[in-house]
């Protein structure tokens, strides 16, 4: 699995264009994130929340990497983090987080939380 992020508000996984955040599991699965479950609760979806959280952690995996978007405003709430705290956690620029997942996704169970813009 290949992810490119080649503009704002564009990523690409497998050659398969996504004009919205989406979500990557360990099984190659791809999802648009439930960021609306963040925005009702925080008036924002910059604010990762640990009820969305909750719905991605189906898969069994060992990294979670949030892209933050193209100028890093995404970010895990402390509850949230305290979900996955016993996991290796990245956030990262979009950009960065992608190369990272491209790395990482060849060596270890990793989920991606991508957001596309801002």
């Amino acid at each position: 699995m290949k992810l490119e992020y080649p503009s704002f508000g564009r990523i690409v996984v497998d050659g398969r264009t996504y004009e919205h955040d989406i979500v990557v599991y360990p099984s190659g699965r791809v999802e648009k994130r439930k960021k609306w479950l963040s925005k009702n609760k925080h008036g924002t979806s910059h604010k990762l929340d640990p009820d969305e959280l909750r719905e991605y952690l189906t898969e069994d995996f060992e990294v979670l990497i949030v892209g933050t978007g193209y100028y890093g405003y995404l970010s895990l709430l402390p509850e949230s983090k305290e979900l996955v705290k016993d996991k290796e956690v990245y956030e990262l620029p979009t950009g960065k987080a992608v190369e990272l997942f491209n790395e990482l996704n060849e060596k270890k169970r990793v989920l991606g939380i991508f957001h596309v813009t801002c």
